[in-house]
Protein backbone atom coordinates (compact mmCIF):
# COMPACT_ATOMS: atom_id res chain seq x y z
CA UNK A 1 0.00 0.00 0.00
CA UNK A 2 1.11 3.59 -0.51
CA UNK A 3 2.40 5.72 1.65
CA UNK A 4 -0.42 8.52 2.20
CA UNK A 5 2.46 11.19 0.82
CA UNK A 6 3.87 9.87 -1.96
CA UNK A 7 2.82 11.35 -5.50
CA UNK A 8 0.34 10.11 -7.63
CA UNK A 9 2.98 7.53 -10.28
CA UNK A 10 -0.06 8.23 -12.98
CA UNK A 11 0.75 11.65 -13.05
CA UNK A 12 4.11 11.33 -13.09
CA UNK A 13 6.16 13.05 -15.64
CA UNK A 14 10.05 14.02 -15.75
CA UNK A 15 11.49 15.83 -18.51
CA UNK A 16 15.85 16.03 -19.12
CA UNK A 17 17.32 17.58 -21.72
CA UNK A 18 16.24 15.37 -24.42
CA UNK A 19 13.77 13.33 -22.67
CA UNK A 20 10.30 13.02 -21.76
CA UNK A 21 8.81 10.37 -19.67
CA UNK A 22 5.61 9.50 -18.92
CA UNK A 23 3.48 6.91 -17.02
CA UNK A 24 3.03 3.30 -19.25
CA UNK A 25 -0.41 3.22 -21.15
CA UNK A 26 -1.95 0.72 -23.16
CA UNK A 27 -0.88 3.27 -25.78
CA UNK A 28 2.38 1.69 -26.12
CA UNK A 29 1.30 -1.37 -26.27
CA UNK A 30 2.38 -2.13 -29.70
CA UNK A 31 5.20 -0.40 -29.75
CA UNK A 32 6.38 -2.36 -27.02
CA UNK A 33 6.24 -5.20 -28.49
CA UNK A 34 7.77 -4.31 -31.70
CA UNK A 35 10.91 -3.33 -30.00
CA UNK A 36 11.03 -5.49 -27.31
CA UNK A 37 12.72 -8.22 -29.33
CA UNK A 38 15.67 -10.78 -29.31
CA UNK A 39 17.84 -8.14 -29.82
CA UNK A 40 16.80 -6.20 -26.47
CA UNK A 41 16.36 -8.75 -24.72
CA UNK A 42 19.95 -10.71 -25.15
CA UNK A 43 20.98 -9.79 -21.14
CA UNK A 44 17.70 -10.17 -19.94
CA UNK A 45 15.59 -12.83 -18.11
CA UNK A 46 12.59 -12.75 -20.10
CA UNK A 47 12.51 -13.21 -23.63
CA UNK A 48 10.61 -11.26 -26.45
CA UNK A 49 6.69 -11.64 -25.66
CA UNK A 50 5.06 -13.95 -28.65
CA UNK A 51 2.28 -12.24 -29.05
CA UNK A 52 0.57 -8.10 -28.40
CA UNK A 53 -1.13 -9.78 -25.35
CA UNK A 54 1.57 -10.44 -23.27
CA UNK A 55 2.79 -6.67 -23.61
CA UNK A 56 -1.13 -6.09 -22.46
CA UNK A 57 -1.16 -8.07 -19.73
CA UNK A 58 2.20 -7.04 -18.39
CA UNK A 59 1.32 -2.87 -19.34
CA UNK A 60 -2.14 -4.07 -16.86
CA UNK A 61 0.31 -5.16 -14.16
CA UNK A 62 2.09 -2.35 -13.83
CA UNK A 63 -0.59 0.11 -14.37
CA UNK A 64 -1.47 -1.58 -11.13
CA UNK A 65 1.51 -1.22 -9.53
CA UNK A 66 1.51 2.33 -10.90
CA UNK A 67 -2.18 2.58 -9.45
CA UNK A 68 -1.15 1.51 -6.02
CA UNK A 69 2.29 3.45 -5.57
CA UNK A 70 4.22 0.35 -5.53
CA UNK A 71 6.12 0.53 -9.29
CA UNK A 72 6.84 3.69 -11.24
CA UNK A 73 6.37 2.33 -14.74
CA UNK A 74 7.43 4.93 -17.45
CA UNK A 75 7.85 5.29 -20.88
CA UNK A 76 10.99 7.00 -22.84
CA UNK A 77 10.39 9.62 -25.66
CA UNK A 78 12.24 11.55 -27.49
CA UNK A 79 11.39 15.28 -26.69
CA UNK A 80 11.31 17.02 -29.19
CA UNK A 81 9.22 14.27 -31.94
CA UNK A 82 7.95 12.17 -29.15
CA UNK A 83 9.33 9.13 -30.49
CA UNK A 84 9.35 6.02 -28.25
CA UNK A 85 12.69 4.89 -27.38
CA UNK A 86 11.67 2.46 -24.55
CA UNK A 87 11.19 1.96 -20.77
CA UNK A 88 12.65 2.86 -17.31
CA UNK A 89 11.35 2.27 -14.04
CA UNK A 90 11.17 1.82 -10.32
CA UNK A 91 10.34 -2.06 -8.93
CA UNK A 92 9.44 -1.66 -5.15
CA UNK A 93 9.32 1.84 -5.01
CA UNK A 94 7.66 1.26 -1.78
CA UNK A 95 10.47 -0.41 0.19
CA UNK A 96 13.93 0.63 1.34
CA UNK A 97 15.86 -0.96 -1.70
CA UNK A 98 14.26 0.03 -4.64
CA UNK A 99 14.95 -1.72 -8.36
CA UNK A 100 15.43 0.85 -11.03
CA UNK A 101 15.14 -1.34 -14.50
CA UNK A 102 15.26 0.22 -18.31
CA UNK A 103 15.48 -0.93 -21.86
CA UNK A 104 15.99 1.16 -25.05
CA UNK A 105 15.04 -0.18 -28.56
CA UNK A 106 17.83 -0.98 -30.96
CA UNK A 107 18.30 2.07 -32.82
CA UNK A 108 18.10 4.38 -29.94
CA UNK A 109 21.52 2.30 -28.18
CA UNK A 110 24.25 4.06 -27.47
CA UNK A 111 22.81 7.92 -27.67
CA UNK A 112 23.41 8.03 -24.17
CA UNK A 113 19.47 8.26 -23.36
CA UNK A 114 19.86 4.96 -21.43
CA UNK A 115 22.15 7.08 -19.09
CA UNK A 116 19.56 10.20 -19.13
CA UNK A 117 16.75 8.68 -18.27
CA UNK A 118 17.96 6.63 -15.40
CA UNK A 119 19.87 9.84 -13.65
CA UNK A 120 16.60 11.17 -14.43
CA UNK A 121 14.47 9.07 -12.59
CA UNK A 122 17.16 8.18 -9.90
CA UNK A 123 17.11 12.48 -9.14
CA UNK A 124 13.29 11.56 -8.73
CA UNK A 125 13.14 9.16 -6.45
CA UNK A 126 15.85 11.07 -4.45
CA UNK A 127 13.35 13.84 -4.33
CA UNK A 128 10.30 11.80 -3.71
CA UNK A 129 11.00 8.81 -1.86
CA UNK A 130 12.44 7.69 1.46
CA UNK A 131 15.24 4.65 0.55
CA UNK A 132 18.74 3.24 1.73
CA UNK A 133 19.78 2.52 -1.66
CA UNK A 134 18.15 1.93 -4.49
CA UNK A 135 19.77 -1.61 -6.62
CA UNK A 136 20.54 -1.80 -10.31
CA UNK A 137 21.05 -5.53 -11.66
CA UNK A 138 22.89 -5.85 -14.90
CA UNK A 139 24.32 -8.98 -16.83
CA UNK A 140 28.11 -8.73 -16.28
CA UNK A 141 28.80 -9.12 -19.90
CA UNK A 142 26.70 -6.38 -20.87
CA UNK A 143 29.28 -3.74 -20.83
CA UNK A 144 27.44 -0.73 -22.26
CA UNK A 145 24.27 -1.15 -19.50
CA UNK A 146 27.32 -1.35 -16.76
CA UNK A 147 27.96 1.86 -17.24
CA UNK A 148 24.69 3.09 -15.94
CA UNK A 149 24.53 2.45 -12.48
CA UNK A 150 28.42 3.10 -12.39
CA UNK A 151 27.61 6.88 -13.48
CA UNK A 152 25.08 7.57 -10.86
CA UNK A 153 27.46 6.18 -8.11
CA UNK A 154 26.67 2.27 -8.06
CA UNK A 155 29.21 0.06 -6.53
CA UNK A 156 28.81 -4.24 -7.01
CA UNK A 157 26.84 -5.17 -4.27
CA UNK A 158 26.74 -8.83 -5.29
CA UNK A 159 26.49 -11.47 -7.60
CA UNK A 160 24.65 -14.49 -8.84
CA UNK A 161 23.47 -16.66 -12.16
CA UNK A 162 20.11 -16.58 -13.01
CA UNK A 163 18.32 -19.19 -15.52
CA UNK A 164 16.09 -17.28 -17.62
CA UNK A 165 12.60 -18.52 -18.84
CA UNK A 166 14.15 -19.63 -22.11
CA UNK A 167 17.05 -21.68 -20.38
CA UNK A 168 19.43 -19.37 -21.19
CA UNK A 169 21.73 -18.38 -17.86
CA UNK A 170 22.79 -14.61 -16.93
CA UNK A 171 25.65 -13.56 -14.80
CA UNK A 172 24.23 -10.87 -13.01
CA UNK A 173 25.86 -8.19 -10.95
CA UNK A 174 23.94 -5.85 -8.54
CA UNK A 175 24.81 -2.28 -8.14
CA UNK A 176 24.13 -0.75 -4.79
CA UNK A 177 23.13 3.17 -5.41
CA UNK A 178 23.25 4.53 -2.13
CA UNK A 179 20.32 7.52 -1.19
CA UNK A 180 21.85 10.80 -0.87
CA UNK A 181 22.80 11.94 2.80
CA UNK A 182 19.90 13.26 4.83
CA UNK A 183 21.40 16.56 4.73
CA UNK A 184 21.69 16.40 0.45
CA UNK A 185 17.63 15.12 0.02
CA UNK A 186 15.46 17.78 -0.78
CA UNK A 187 12.10 16.89 0.70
Amino acid sequence: MAAPDRPNFLAVEIETERLKLVPLSMQWKMDCFREFNADITTYMQWGPPKDPSVVEENIKKSLDELKNGVGLHLVILKKDTDEFLGRVGIEESNTRHPEIGLWLKKSAHGKGYGREAAAAVKQWADEQMDYEYIVYPVDRDNIQSRKIPELLGGKVHESYDKKTNDGRTLHTVVYRIDAPTHGQRSH
